[in-house]
């Protein structure tokens, strides 16, 4: 399979497969890296597609540069990455993991088709599940700006208005979820929910956790892939 590394711009990329029409877009999650696209690049390239993936803002290789994984530094960094490639191909979809799949819906207008696995779907309600789990109520996020927790997240009240004030776009293209039963970010409702709603394909692994890693969790993974692609 073709690999070339590839910068746009000061983004660090690699593309997966030799030319083609048609292509995916692939957005890791939080602690993850491009790098992470090759074993669905594995999967679809011998079904035509090529495969772009980014590390985002203050991972891969681009960690030590001081930069913080948030929605306003990492949407004009996907966008730019849609610009790299729509000379290049004819329809442009999307794979995209946890995080990345809720900067994915700020970002992407109209994507050809969009595979999610584990999304954030509710960044707003997630910051106030975290807020209930270090018991910070609204009024002490305001008055002291940012909280450290105890489970590694840093609570942001700037983060939290930015979310309010830039909803994600409503896609209308086909959407197919991989989800696990055990996801505590987001909750089972809330994704059938969205699903229903989007007319999207829901798969559930029953005991799936949010970070799909286990050899078990990685088989049903790549039968998904190989499934809906």
């Amino acid at each position: 399979m073709n690999t070339e590394q590839v910068l746009i711009g000061t983004i660090p990329a690699v593309l997966y497969g030799a030319p083609a029409e048609q292509g995916y877009l692939f957005l890791h999650g939080q602690m993850g890296h491009k790098e992470e696209a090759e074993a669905f690049a594995q999967v679809v390239c011998p079904k035509g597609y090529q495969v772009l993936s980014i590390d985002l803002p203050g991972h891969g290789a681009r960690q030590d540069r001081g930069e913080e994984l948030t929605p306003w530094a990492a949407v004009p960094d996907i966008q730019a990455a849609l610009n790299w490639v729509t000379p290049r191909w004819h329809t442009v979809s999307l794979r995209a993991t946890s995080i990345g799949a809720y900067f994915a819906m700020l970002a992407v207008e109209a994507p050809a088709r969009a595979l999610l696995v584990s999304p954030v779907l509710d960044m707003e309600a997630l910051i106030q599940t975290m807020m209930g789990w270090a018991g910070v109520t609204e009024r002490q996020l305001q008055e002291q700006g940012t909280i450290a927790t105890t489970f590694g997240q840093t609570l942001s009240w700037n983060y939290l208005c930015w979310v309010r004030e830039h909803p994600v776009h409503q896609w209308t293209c086909p959407v197919r979820i991989l989800y696990g039963s055990e996801d505590n970010l987001t909750p089972r409702p809330m994704v059938e929910i969205y699903a229903r709603q989007h007319s999207a394909g829901l798969t559930v692994m029953e005991g799936g956790e949010h970070w799909f890693h286990t050899p078990e969790q990685l088989a049903v993974l790549r039968n998904w892939e190989e499934t809906e692609t």
